[in-house]
């Protein structure tokens, strides 16, 4: 009998593989943790920020860079850096002789935003020094400075924010990490004079604006009763319900709760890690075509009473003229759920090679001829009759519209427009379409066996057929994320549209899509959300009836529940090899949810 294997990282720091550091460098668990983040915090002064450096914003335009030398948690401190955004570690001690300061000045040339770390020991080095206020002159440089304050002596001619944190411990280099990014508030100045220049009662004072990233006992919650999860996902892999799966969940603002269990196939080959990338499946309808149509109504681009009609000429002689974007948001425009697929294509719809006449790629030597969704798909979508409308009948279909309509609106194509306007901003470092375009085979999850379509195993492409043939961007299936990526997205939600200091969505608009609207179903607009019906227990027994989020086919769930500030995240690729009903079966996704509920409600 094949040996199951439980690998992960666990995000609550009582793990120090988190950071993938050495064991001999653990950090506190639990409330000792907690205690030593509140010396850690009391100890903390951000100086030099006069330009409100700190926390960094305008993320989608920085390329960062770690130098450390002597900081013996400079793991530690890069790991949680690049929680918030990617960030390369630079070991400086390799440019000691021969090489020397020069040659790190010369490979930090395509960096914009250098974050220093300095010891005690760093800073009697007069090179280093000498590199910093040379860099500062030409990029924006923030020191992470961990030691006595003794060493100001030295940084009197430092201008760039320096990050001092007294205490040198591996809580004190995560806290100065998560405070460059507004992960954590710096709340104290100085009580001392060193010099002139970093006088008593000199420092300036942050907010908390992005998450946290620390243990559940931050969040009043005992990480002893989250050990269930640990027992649930396990039964989800041991009962082949699906290779592996990753869990995410962030209360307060604070991720307390983020491992990876299994692999990526039954073969034992690859563990699942925190950081892996995965086919969310119908999760794009909310994580991207939602989101877009939000800021369009905050401009004034896109009404929810218009039609299609008013968007796209094309339908105007169509029985799809008239259909509100309400409906379609709604789930309620009569439309079918799906178009015919695979089953209509012709040996002459596509080919093995790329080329003006076959340019769409659909996977692996499969390529699409040249305007087949104008050709085939749109028209089958043109066509398709309305039986059900005013009632409420999920599609695929109107997903598929809306994408339509907001690229008429934007002239922006949806994976571009939601890039650039959410993801990048946000930090997410995965997220969007055509992941292969940006990340190694080895970061995304196998999602499928394609037996019937494709004939190839499918990894980096979407499972969903409908998507697949619109060279895998379509409203309604597409995008792939880490668990992280997902709960930075998710966490702007929970704050009303805001996170890292920019208001990417009103408030008011976010309450609007994520409420309940439709008078003859439970959903929101996009948005799937908490079922009155007490046997369903949807999403789970113990969620508020303010619970809003979606689930997705390849075994995927996002769920926020504002009356208990949290986001949960479930991803999986229950459809490897082949699709099953395990998952479903065994309700291993709410089972999880509701163990998180009763360590909220156990408390300490």
């Amino acid at each position: 009998m094949k040996k199951n294997r439980f690998n992960g990282v666990v995000i609550f720091l009582s793990a120090f593989v988190l950071f993938n550091s050495a064991c001999a460098q653990n950090p506190p668990t639990g409330k000792a943790y907690v205690q030593e983040e509140a010396l850690v915090q009391n100890t903390t002064v951000l100086l030099n920020n006069s330009d409100f450096t700190v926390p960094m914003q305008n993320l989608n335009t920085a390329k960062i860079a770690s130098v450390h030398f002597t900081n013996q948690y400079a793991t530690g401190f890069d790991s949680l850096l690049n929680k918030y955004t990617k960030v390369d570690a630079i070991n400086g001690n390799l440019y000691n002789r021969p090489k020397n300061i020069n040659d790190l000045s010369a490979d930090l040339k395509w960096y914009n935003t250098i974050i220093v770390q300095l010891s005690n020991t760093d800073v009697n080095n007069p090179q280093i020094i000498d590199f910093i206020t040379q860099t500062q002159k030409l990029k924006t440089v923030i020191v992470a400075l961990f030691g006595s304050g003794d060493s100001f002596n030295k940084l009197n001619s430092v201008t760039a924010p320096i990050i001092w944190s007294q205490r040198v411990t591996p809580v004190s280099a995560y806290f100065s990490a998560q405070a460059i990014f507004g992960g954590v508030a710096i709340t104290q100045k100085l009580t001392s004079t060193f010099t002139p220049r970093y006088a008593a009662n000199m420092g300036f004072l942050t907010t908390k604006t992005r998450l946290q990233y620390t243990v559940p006992e931050d969040a009043g919650v005992n990480s002893i009763n989250l050990i269930a999860i640990d027992d649930i996902a396990r039964e989800a892999v041991s009962e082949h319900a699906t290779p592996g799966c990753v869990v995410l969940v962030a209360k307060d603002g604070k991720v307390i709760f983020n491992k990876a269990y299994g692999d990526h196939t039954y073969d034992d080959q690859l563990p699942d890690k925190i950081t892996d990338i995965f086919d969310v499946a119908s999760l794009t309808k909310v994580t991207a075509t939602t989101m877009e149509v939000m800021k369009l109504y905050d401009e004034g681009k896109i009404g929810l009473d218009s039609t299609i009609g008013d968007y796209i000429p094309g339908v105007r002689n169509s029985n799809k003229n008239d259909i509100t974007v309400r409906e379609l948001m709604e789930h309620q425009a009569g439309l079918v759920p799906d178009i015919p697929t695979y089953e209509k294509l012709k040996p002459s719809d596509h080919s093995i090679d790329s080329s003006a006449a076959y340019p769409t790629k659909v996977s692996d030597n499969y390529f699409l001829r040249k305007n087949y969704f104008k050709d085939v798909m749109w028209q089958d979508i043109l066509k398709s009759p309305l039986r059900t409308r005013g009632q409420y009948v999920y599609s695929d279909v109107s997903m598929v519209l809306m994408k339509e309509i907001v690229e008429t609106i934007t002239s922006t194509p949806l994976n571009d427009y939601v890039l650039n306007q959410f993801y990048l901003p946000l930090g997410m470092k995965t997220a969007g379409f055509l992941p292969l375009y940006r990340f190694p085979a080895s970061q995304i999850v196998p999602t499928e066996q394609d037996a019937v379509f494709r004939h190839t195993l499918l990894d980096g492409y979407t499972e969903d057929q409908t998507a697949a043939l619109m060279g895998n961007v379509s409203g309604n299936a597409g995008i792939f994320a880490s668990a992280n990526d997902l709960g930075i997205l998710y966490q702007m939600l929970l704050n009303r549209g805001a996170y890292g200091g920019v208001q990417y969505i009103k408030p008011q608009t976010v309450d609007l899509f994520t409420a309940k609207q439709s008078a003859v179903s439970r959903r929101g607009l996009g948005f799937d959300r908490w079922d009155p019906l007490e046997d369903h227990h949807y999403p789970s027994k113990l969620a508020s009836p303010q619970t809003y989020g979606h689930t997705g086919y390849t075994g995927t769930c996002v769920w926020v529940d504002p009356k208990y500030n949290l986001v949960y995240v479930f991803l999986s690729n229950r459809v490897n090899p082949t699709v099953g009903s395990k998952l479903s079966s065994l309700n291993i996704r709410p089972r999880i949810q509701d163990a998180v509920y009763q360590a909220i409600q156990k408390g300490l």
